[in-house]
């Protein structure tokens, strides 16, 4: 969750400094950014498939490869972009500075979804540690978790092939 919302902050900043208009204005950079975040959630969903099963790791190097995977994930989505894009300015006062308004709405968009998915982060740690109990459980949960990396994938890569363009009237 704090790789995914790292992330999101990512794209606050660049918000702040006007690049995430150039991925929803280029053709060309959203594609890009599209099907490399495609790709790489397929390759999550088929990398838990093919895993062995193994004790949970609770090391820190484990904590990082987590934290990196969710900010991979987030920073490959162009949605993302599109959404700070299209809606942040909506609440922005052209009398002041806008970068830093960009930035404090982009901060505080950041903190929320920290606390909302830091609430189901904590709802699935209990949920989690009842299913983690039987090997086939853990297995089932495993396939369940790679066919929906798949499919994410899969579905990212095939939807629209246009997207959201800033209009200048």
């Amino acid at each position: 969750m704090l790789g995914v919302e790292t992330g999101t902050f990512a794209y606050a900043l660049a918000a702040a400094a006007g690049l995430t208009g150039l991925i929803a204005a280029s053709e060309i950079g959203f594609t890009i950014v599209k099907y490399a975040g495609a790709a790489y959630l397929v390759y999550l969903g088929v990398r838990k498939l093919l895993e062995r099963e193994k004790p949970l790791e609770a090391s820190s190097s484990a904590r990082s490869r987590l934290f990196l995977n969710g900010m991979l994930v987030q920073l490959l989505n162009p949605k993302i972009a599109i959404f700070f894009l299209a809606f942040l300015p909506q609440f922005v006062d052209s009398r002041s500075p806008i970068a830093v308004q960009i930035l404090v709405l982009g901060t505080i968009f950041t903190l929320l979804a920290v606390l909302s998915d830091g609430a189901y982060v904590l709802l699935a740690g209990a949920v989690g540690s009842r299913l983690r109990t039987g090997r086939r459980a853990k297995r089932g949960l495993a396939r369940l978790s790679g066919g929906v990396f798949i499919g994410l994938g899969v579905g990212a890569a095939l939807s629209g092939t246009s997207h959201a363009r800033p209009s200048h009237g």
